[in-house]
């Protein structure tokens, strides 16, 4: 007799977690949203003005589209930490807190009195996240530091470009996604130990590290030959033919990483005399010989669309696309049956879908799918839910000046942040 369906699993796999989040624009943000998409519960404690994020374009109804997708499923709670009834807040939540995710400046949150030591005195059990631009040690921990400085400074743009070109800016802010990346995965290592131990941490997220380690091949190749990777333009460095090309319509990209896969994709283009071409014979002697390889590939697709390049080459079990741009990806039936986008009930914007965490996980319940908060729109709720205030004492913080006075415009900052 077969066993009836399990009941669909109704628990996230963060669901006891609380963070505290004193991160802004980018890098810690996300690293929060990607924790608070699986459940955990994110307090995003603003200062009176606001995250910067709040002011940066592109605005749909006065609201920021980057900081909406970066602070989905938070709270917001505003504390002017220049008083100290408001560090005192922070003390009493943080002894009630899993983790604290911070990216000011090494030293500010220290002198502001929530610094790791201070905060972790009182709840050793805390795991404690400082994301910054050259992380807390070292000679450049000093400096402010933006995704572009840091793409210059870790040899991703130097690689990145045509030959006889410029160096040029990866499209899109990598460097701080990937330290928002390395920093959630680092909470979560954290946090697991910490659970083990009942000991928590000071982790030290650096995006000019994250850089580096995202930068796995040109790592690899950099400690076996001492070369630095070069701008190679729109084909792999290494390896042929690997790349984009054009067709008669437009541009494909083609990956041929072995012999077999070279003899399958010089069939489907009846050019099969290559195969046997002793310039074309490894991996090795293609890369050496490119262009030639390029021109009679250019030459064969010249003659054909892309739509048709890419079926021929499929229909031969050679990895090949066309370019798509990001409308194109997200609106694929692939991405709509993989639900990356998520409809989000907002009344400010209507018909609202954000992205969320791309990871599947077969025993937990959906992701959460909920809209970023109106800066200290859950102040009160968080005082009470968290540390029992009452309306008079609440009403005490907010005379005393240490709740601020939300809903004042926040100050703009640099767009590429």
């Amino acid at each position: 007799m077969t066993p009836p369906p399990s009941p669909p699993p109704t628990a996230r796999p963060l669901d006891d977690v609380r963070i505290l989040d004193f991160t802004r624009v980018l890098a810690g943000p996300l690293s929060t949203a990607l924790l608070a998409d699986l459940g955990a519960e994110v307090v995003k404690i603003e200062p009176p003005q606001g995250d910067d994020y709040r002011a940066i374009g592109p605005m749909k109804n006065g609201e920021s589209a980057l900081f909406t997708v970066m602070n989905r499923n938070k709270q917001s709670l505003v504390l002017d930490l220049k008083h100290p009834e408001a560090v005192a807040v922070v003390h009493a939540m943080a002894a009630r807190a899993d983790v604290v995710v911070e990216n000011f400046r090494p030293g500010v949150a220290e002198r502001l009195g929530i610094g790791a030591r201070q905060l972790r005195a009182l709840n050793p059990r805390l795991v404690y996240v400082s994301v910054s631009g050259f992380g807390q040690t070292g000679p450049l921990a000093h400096r402010p530091a933006y995704d572009i400085i840091v793409q210059a400074m870790s040899g991703l743009m130097e690689a990145t470009g045509e030959p006889d070109g410029e160096p040029t800016l990866v499209g899109e802010a990598v460097s701080d996604v990937v330290a928002g990346l390395f920093a959630s995965w680092a909470t979560l290592a954290a946090l697991l130990q910490a659970r083990g131990t009942g000991q928590g941490q000071h982790v030290d997220v650096a995006m000019f590290d994250t850089t580096l380690g995202f930068l796995a091949t040109s790592v690899a190749r950099y400690l076996f030959t001492d070369r630095p990777a070069r701008r190679v333009g729109n084909r792999h460095p290494l390896s042929a033919p690997f790349g984009v090309y054009r067709a008669g319509d437009g541009h494909f990209a083609l990956a041929v990483l072995n012999n077999k896969l070279f003899g399958a994709a010089m069939q489907a283009m009846g050019l099969a005399d290559l195969a046997g071409d002793a310039r074309f014979a490894s991996d090795a002697s293609r890369s050496d010989h490119e262009g030639a390889l390029r021109q009679a590939i250019e030459g064969w697709a010249g003659r054909h669309g892309v739509e048709q390049v890419v079926a021929l080459l499929d229909e031969a079990g050679v990895p090949a696309a066309p370019l798509w741009d990001i409308a194109q990806a997200l609106q694929s039936p692939q991405i709509q049956a993989r639900g990356l986008l998520r409809p989000v009930q907002d009344d400010r914007l209507p018909g609202l879908r954000l992205p969320t965490q791309p990871v599947h996980f077969g025993g937990a319940a959906p992701n959460r799918a909920e809209r970023a908060p109106a800066l200290g729109e859950h102040t009160e709720a968080l005082l009470s839910q968290w540390l029992g205030r009452g309306a008079e004492a609440i009403a005490a913080l907010r005379a005393s000046g240490a709740l601020g006075t939300p809903g004042a415009a926040p100050s703009p900052a640099p767009q590429h942040a």
